[in-house]
């Protein structure tokens, strides 16, 4: 579904401001692989899911999606196929436009001012449903009136409307508290099973990241230096991964953002 072949980026190459960003990095996705990547600040995460989204060109190597060469396919044409979220739940939606209004713009059926007919909106009144949060009775409320779980959960059906080809989450329940982080992430979860979609989700919670998905990534210096999948990551516990961060990366995992989140 998703592979990445020995892609490098460097930033202000060449001045005292330069920074390797990513570093001969290859990943190979399958459909359906649900993996969760985790790393210090500046390891390459959101580096990473900006070279899939194409926000920049790399330096060298490819990106294929689900066959496609996208390597220098704009970012506009790729975002048809990406979903994503980010860390920020006012990021993803329009807030002067109403829960069915943005929902109807996701769909393809238009935006602001559109004529949403009544079999959409009982569509977009069953999928809110599905969410638990209420939403179904709100939908000519703004977007900007919600809280921040109601957002990215909203946020969460606007990126899968359409069933992308790639799911990327990044850190999409930093910002919440651990409530309504844990009841995002099982609509996350539950999302993603239902449409079998291949998905990366980065996180700062190492307890979040072994309980979610079937693979499990550990980044350092724009490289990864862990992935277990499956049989391997089910067994393993935070304290195996930071004794294979610390073998494979040649030092101690010190950030005391996810040390903190150990448990």
């Amino acid at each position: 579904m998703l592979r990445i072949e020995h892609i490098s980026k460097t930033f202000y190459a060449g001045t005292v401001n330069e920074k390797r960003a990513i570093e001969d990095l290859s990943l190979h996705l399958f459909p359906g692989d649900f993996a969760t990547i985790i790393g210090s600040n500046g390891a390459g995460k959101s580096t990473l899911f900006n070279a899939v989204c194409g926000d920049f060109q790399t330096d060298s190597g490819t990106i294929w999606l689900d066959g496609e060469d996208v390597t220098f396919t704009p970012v506009h044409e790729r975002a048809r196929q990406i979903g994503r979220l980010f860390q920020d739940p006012m990021r993803g939606s329009a807030p002067g436009m109403s829960i069915e209004e943005n929902l109807a713009l996701a769909a393809g059926k238009g935006g602001w001012f559109s004529h949403i007919k009544k079999d959409e909106k009982e569509l977009f009144r069953e999928k809110l449903s599905q969410l638990g949060m209420g939403l179904e009775d709100r939908m000519k409320q703004p977007v900007g009136l919600l809280s921040g779980g109601q957002r990215q959960a909203l946020t969460l059906l606007m990126s899968t409307m359409i069933p992308p080809k790639i799911l990327l989450l990044d850190e999409h329940t930093a910002a919440l508290d651990p409530a309504t982080a844990k009841k995002v992430l099982d609509i996350t979860k539950q999302v993603v099973e239902d449409h079998h979609i291949t998905t990366l989700m980065v996180t700062h919670n190492m307890q979040q990241a072994l309980e979610m998905g079937n693979r499990i990534l550990m980044m350092d210096s724009g490289r990864i230096v862990l992935d277990a999948r499956d049989e391997e990551k089910k067994h393993m516990t935070a304290d195996d991964l930071l004794q294979q961060f610390q073998e494979n990366a040649g030092k101690r995992l010190d950030n005391d953002r996810i040390l903190l989140r150990k448990q």
